[in-house]
């Protein structure tokens, strides 16, 4: 009786599991990512999704160089998604990785700003927008800083922090150097390190993480910094007095973008994910617990929740963007002149 019990059991097993859909039986999808905000990510993206197609989620995480260059190890295979913010993504497109999106499997795209639907030249869209710009001491730093050329002030000799060039606001201090110097340091490199040279003076120190930039805040060691905007609500906890400049001359976009990798074994279902990311339900989730700044122009914050993130047609309008077919190409001689000036 057991034995027979256990048969029907089994048979019944099989025939559930054949009339379940192939997506429920054998799909999965795995996403390459950073990993950060893992329970906000699990219950506004993940457990949704998994309800909706019915399918395993793996996880690659690490940084965006680390995880780009396992990629390139693999010849694009391995994962079906892949996070990136915009440099790393232009070197994956400059080493073949990604595929040309086919923007029809998408209609999420419609509601989206322009800037974030194909940022990169018909790769993968951006998710989520960000801004460089710089943070300072209201409290201290009086005149406020109203413009790039602001940094160079007398008044904030040993008073500010740079991102170091290896990181993703790094090498956008040097094009503003380059401004300030009155030349494009694509073209003209010495111009733009000589304007660098004469605005050390006023550097305590360069940063690698937001985290050792906001203990430079906190600790009263500096009193401005070139930071990206994700980091202001960190900054302001450790300093309420610090504020997000109004720059004249504007701030720099960042953008995030996701890509579906050459060698991707479910490329219907990243198709599927990337358009679920950018729904204007999950969207505004994302931004109003705080994860990511939002592309779909229909999300509605309110004043507090808006002043976290690049938000809004008149902000993301007035963004500048950044030529990263030319700044990979120079990146890597700005890095040697980058240590000799600041002895890293």
């Amino acid at each position: 009786m057991q034995k027979t019990v256990l048969s029907a059991l089994v048979i019944s097993a099989a025939a559930l599991l054949s009339a379940m859909p192939a997506s429920a039986q054998d799909k999965s999808l795995t996403i390459s990512w950073w990993g950060f905000n893992g329970d906000k990510m699990e219950a506004i993206i993940l457990a949704p999704f998994r309800e909706k197609c019915g399918c395993e989620l793996i996880f690659e995480t690490g940084n965006a160089g680390e995880r780009l260059n396992k990629l390139q190890v693999r010849n694009g295979e391995g994962v079906d998604v892949i996070y990136l913010s915009d440099s790393f993504s232009q070197t994956g497109i400059e080493a073949g990785l990604f595929q040309k999106i086919d923007q029809s499997k998408l209609p999420n795209l419609e509601g989206v700003y322009d800037i974030a639907k194909d940022p990169q030249g018909g790769f993968g869209p951006a998710y989520t927008l960000g801004r460089v710009g710089i943070v300072y001491d209201s409290a201290s730093v009086n005149p406020p800083i109203t413009s790039w050329n602001d940094l160079w002030r007398a008044d904030l000799a040993s008073s500010l922090s740079l991102p170091n060039v290896t990181t993703t606001a790094g090498p956008i201090t040097v094009l503003k150097a380059g401004e300030h110097a009155g030349v494009d340091a694509f073209e003209d490199a010495d111009g733009a390190f000589a304007a660098l040279a004469e605005l050390k003076p006023n550097v305590v120190k360069n940063y690698n993480t937001g985290s050792e930039m906001i203990n430079l805040f906190s600790t009263g060691e500096i009193k401005a910094a070139i930071a990206q905007d994700f980091t202001l609500g960190q900054i302001q906890a450790a300093m309420p007095t610090a504020v997000w400049a109004d720059l004249s001359d504007g701030a720099v976009a960042t953008v995030n973008t996701v890509n579906i990798p050459t060698g991707a074994a479910n490329t219907e279902l990243a198709y599927e994910f990337i358009n679920f990311i950018l729904s204007p339900e999950i969207q505004q989730q994302l931004a109003e617990q705080g994860v990511d700044a939002p592309v779909v122009k229909s999300v509605e914050l309110t004043p507090e929740q808006a002043a976290l993130w690049t938000y809004g047609a008149d902000t993301i309008a007035g963004l500048q963007r950044i030529d990263y077919v030319k700044m990979n190409a120079a990146k890597g001689g700005w890095v040697d002149r980058w240590n000799e000036l600041f002895g890293m």
